[in-house]
């Protein structure tokens, strides 16, 4: 019988502006789900609509714990250039639990498949970032081969995003980018977070397709962050 998931750290509540559900249903949905640790990773401040700093500023009114579920406090980064520039600075910055980076189109035009790939190299390098988000989307093309060994040598996981798998997912060709990303990651033996990246409650914990292509492709194991929560350090930053 395959094990539950136990961790989902990329999920969204109303404060990001274009998700449908408030912390408290997101945390019901993660009791009923099964699962030991939610992660909240509203969106950071180029996205349209999302929180104000003052959201990410007030975490302390946050629980640790709700009825068996422990919370975490990320934030979804926009990163913004080549560089690997993200939108998150002090005063909010040493507040994070885990910072997810991701490219956004609202926040980054494609800068073509070396472009996209040093800026995501670029945001592994800075230490405060734990999470590549959703690397798998051919509007911003990627070398998933120089991805996969620079999440290794920066200590950053690649997320397997569930999101992405959906076919009604505005990201393009999320699984077989997935795939590609994939194999890539077993060859350099890169960490993987799988994530929901939920804006409803209802898709709290709820792995199919990302559990799917995993089975599919007789990903190890041991390179999951999914099931043990020793594993959860990898993508937590270092106060925890």
């Amino acid at each position: 019988m395959q094990r539950k998931p136990l961790i989902d750290m990329h999920t969204h509540t109303l404060a990001s502006g274009h998700a449908y559900s408030t912390l408290k249903e997101n945390i019901e949905e993660a009791k009923r789900a099964g699962l030991k640790v939610l992660g909240t990773s509203e969106h950071a401040r180029m996205m349209p609509g999302t929180a104000p700093l003052l959201y990410f500023q007030n975490f302390k009114v946050i629980p640790k714990e709700v009825d068996g579920v422990r919370l975490y406090n990320g934030i979804e980064a926009n990163i913004y250039d080549e560089k690997g520039s993200i939108d998150v600075e002090e005063p909010i910055l040493g507040k994070m639990d885990y910072i997810i980076a991701s490219l956004h189109t609202p926040c980054i035009k494609d800068l073509g498949t070396a472009g996209n790939t040093a800026a995501l190299i670029g945001a592994m390098k800075n230490p405060m970032v734990t999470v590549i988000g959703h690397p798998d989307d051919s509007r911003y093309p990627v070398d998933a081969d120089e991805l996969a060994a620079a999440a290794v040598e920066y200590h950053t996981a690649i997320e397997l995003n569930n999101g992405s798998l959906n076919p009604l997912s505005s990201r393009k060709e999320g699984p077989k980018n997935s795939r590609r990303i994939l194999e890539a990651c077993k060859k350099y033996k890169t960490m993987i977070l799988m994530g929901t990246d939920s804006h409803i409650c209802y898709e709290i914990g709820h792995f199919d397709a990302a559990l799917a292509l995993l089975e599919e492709m007789d990903f190890p194991e041991d390179q999951l962050i999914k099931y043990d929560l020793p594993r959860l350090p990898y993508v937590l930053l270092q106060k925890n």
